[in-house]
């Protein structure tokens, strides 16, 4: 398997199906809220340095990706915040390490690049809480939602 730093251009062909199978398996409101990717603002993001985008692959194909947002915080203006957009791995590849290297990965690229705190979110109908304090996460807040549309 090999972690990577992408960029946008060279992941995002390979993350299409991967973020469908993403998006039927984890939202909650799919009847409602459709997946549409705002590529253009992704593109945007991504050149501005804020987007970084690590994936996993096992023989070439994507099999994982975690996709971080880094910027200075508005709460903490002399320091760097990492937070999710999206983490994933292929079912078929979650028994092994491979969410754990790749977290790992980013968390050395968060790191060797003046980041001061790092998020990750999870949804809670697909937990991975063990893991995160496993690799000494601490749990921080809670979200709620709730969807005006389709009720």
């Amino acid at each position: 398997m090999k972690i990577a730093h992408e960029c946008l251009a060279s992941a995002k062909k390979d993350m299409l199906p991967l973020l469908d199978k993403h998006w039927k398996e984890t939202e909650p409101n799919q009847e409602t809220i459709m997946l549409d990717p705002d590529w253009k603002e992704y593109s945007r993001l991504d050149s501005s340095g804020i987007l970084r985008i690590f994936t996993a692959r096992e023989k070439g194909q994507l099999i994982g990706y975690c996709v971080l947002m880094i910027s200075t915080s508005v709460h903490h203006k002399g320091h760097l915040f990492a937070g999710t957009d999206v983490v994933y791995i292929h079912p078929d590849f979650r028994r092994g390490s491979t969410g754990s290297d790749l977290i790992r990965f980013a968390e050395s690229h968060c790191k060797d690049n003046g980041v001061s705190l790092m998020t990750l979110n999870m949804k809670t109908d697909y937990p991975f809480d063990s893991l995160m304090l496993k690799m000494g996460f601490n749990l921080l807040e809670r979200v709620y939602h709730k969807c005006f549309l389709g009720k």
